[in-house]
């Protein structure tokens, strides 16, 4: 099968034996929109607070952020085949900022897995996946400090992230955002840190 995402230039690749290629791509808000848009509207979504949008209110969101030099977007893929939404951002152009002491090294992560395929989840898949990923953030940035900020209600990913290595922080409100381009809506958070030396030691 061709793969549909191969002209275009990765900012990160990796090879996994028994898992594949996986590419870290920049996202383009235009081209990627209908994929991104039928994952955030999924209920298991939900604390994207993405649900309600249209497809090209999705691509509006990502086309604003691609004018930040604080923020960035990406679409994941491995062996062709989109399978994550990373957003990476610098902590202290962020809200979360207010309610930590930012690190210097630290970088800012949301992570939105692609639905299980028709065979269902595999176990290992998440985690070769998201070292993959973390190779991208952490030594391939020359970063410290993974920082995720996860909704308190959201137990999966909280779980998630735990079994993957990441040290709680403490529960936080993270205050709401109204400007003109952005409205965030005040969120209780549950912070989670991963050290690079978990991942990459030495």
């Amino acid at each position: 099968m061709s793969d549909p995402y191969a002209s275009r230039t990765s900012v990160h690749e990796q090879v996994t034996d028994g898992f594949g290629t996986v590419r870290v791509l920049p996202l383009d808000p235009g081209a990627d929109a209908a994929v991104i848009h039928r994952w955030v509207g999924e209920d298991r979504a939900a604390f994207w607070g993405m649900t309600e949008l249209t497809e090209q209110q999705v691509a509006d969101v990502y086309a604003h952020m691609a004018t930040l030099d604080t923020h960035h977007a990406h679409l994941v893929v491995r062996d062709g085949e989109p399978v994550a939404l990373l957003q990476t951002y610098e902590p202290e152009a962020d809200r979360v900022s207010e309610c930590y002491e930012v690190r210097p090294g630290d970088i800012g992560v949301h992570l939105l897995l692609a639905p299980a395929g028709p065979g269902g989840a595999r176990r290992g898949w998440t985690a070769r996946l998201v070292a993959a990923i973390a190779g991208y953030v952490l030594p391939g940035l020359d970063r410290r400090r993974i920082v995720v900020d996860p909704d308190v209600r959201n137990e999966k990913a909280i779980a998630r992230f735990l079994a993957l290595g990441f040290t709680p922080g403490p529960v936080v409100v993270l205050p709401e955002i109204d400007l003109p381009d952005v409205y965030l809506p005040e969120k209780k958070a549950q912070l989670a840190f991963l050290d690079r030396e978990i991942l990459f030691p030495g």
